[in-house]
């Protein structure tokens, strides 16, 4: 998808399901991947042990994750900042869905910007990222 200036107006926003019914599995494979296998997510009797309801998501897994939608919006190989603030935790047998809105345009040396806020919440409409992100468009 190629985004275009004149296609575009503040406010425009862009939302989708990134994950139905996140598996356990997923969060295993994404501790295999990442090298990370903090026992909070890998090991269900640690994070019982330490208070927690059972294992959770990695918060770069539920950015990865965010990521499919701002790049469904913005397209592949626009990107040229994406952070994010991890606000809660996400849990197998979550439903996650993000928002990407437009919040500016403006004009780069290159290439018009588009500025997106970007907002994941679960199925409890409780939001567990937020974020910004900024991606070249066409003219």
């Amino acid at each position: 998808m190629s985004l275009r200036r004149a296609e575009l107006n503040v406010g425009d926003f862009h939302e989708e399901v990134v994950v139905e019914d996140l598996r356990r599995t997923q969060i295993v494979m994404y501790a295999g991947a990442s090298g990370d296998f903090h026992p909070f997510h890998t090991d269900e009797p640690y994070a019982r042990a330490m208070g927690m309801p059972g294992n959770f998501a990695h918060g770069m897994l539920t950015m990865g994750i965010t990521g499919k939608a701002l790049t469904g919006f913005v397209g592949d190989e626009t990107l040229t900042e994406y952070s994010a603030r991890f606000k809660g935790q996400v849990w197998p047998g979550d439903t996650l869905t993000t928002r990407v809105t437009v919040e500016a345009l403006r004009e780069d040396a290159d290439s018009p910007l588009v500025e997106v806020s970007i907002s994941t919440r679960n199925q409890d409409g409780e939001e567990v990222l937020a974020g910004r992100a900024t991606a070249r468009i066409a003219p």
